[in-house]
């Protein structure tokens, strides 16, 4: 993108730690700090997933997403990564902002961002899109594990639930699926 960092941070460096029991050891100095990360060693063999996902299969032909998340630089990797599986892709920064989007216009589908910094939550969010698009599709794209709002917004018609950071099979494969549904 250009700039150092993609606006990830820490926290979901600690909930994949924390997702694979593993631990982090973190010392600082005059030289600045270090964070080592641990895992726990696995006795499974290690397979080549990266072809594991029909490419092509999982394309979209011009739907329209709607992506909202309070990170720009999250937007930007999602806007790039659907655009290139062929969908028509608009970025919002918050769940006011996708309500006014979508007062006016429709999408196929929403990549909801859970955690949002100001405003709504994606939980809170998607409860008032519903409101104005009654059966909208959507996945929920977070940092953070899954919570108690992740799951009350896929009680409420949410589909997918895909850990940031995410994969182009991941979230191709999430919508695809979402909107074959």
């Amino acid at each position: 993108m250009g700039r150092s960092g993609t606006g990830l941070g820490l926290t979901v460096v600690w909930n994949t730690v924390e997702d694979h029991q593993g631990y982090i050891h973190v010392s600082s100095g005059t030289n600045g700090a270090r964070f080592e990360v641990y895992f726990p060693a696995s006795g499974m063999a290690v397979t080549d997933t990266a072809h594991s996902v029909d490419r092509i299969s999982i394309k979209g032909s011009g739907q329209r997403i709607l992506v909202v998340d309070d990170e720009e630089s999250q937007r930007e990797i999602a806007r790039q990564i659907l655009t290139e599986l062929g969908y028509q892709v608009e970025t919002v920064e918050s769940g006011e902002k996708a309500l006014a989007y979508l007062q006016a216009n429709a999408v196929d589908i929403i990549v909801l961002d859970m955690i949002m910094q100001t405003g709504m939550n994606g939980r809170q969010t998607y409860e008032e899109i519903l409101k104005v698009r009654p059966g909208q599709k959507a996945i929920i794209a977070s940092g953070f594990a899954e919570s108690a709002d992740v799951r009350e917004a896929q009680r409420l018609g949410a589909g997918a639930f895909i850990k940031k950071p995410y994969t182009i099979d991941q979230i191709s494969v999430a919508i695809k699926g979402e909107l074959l549904k």
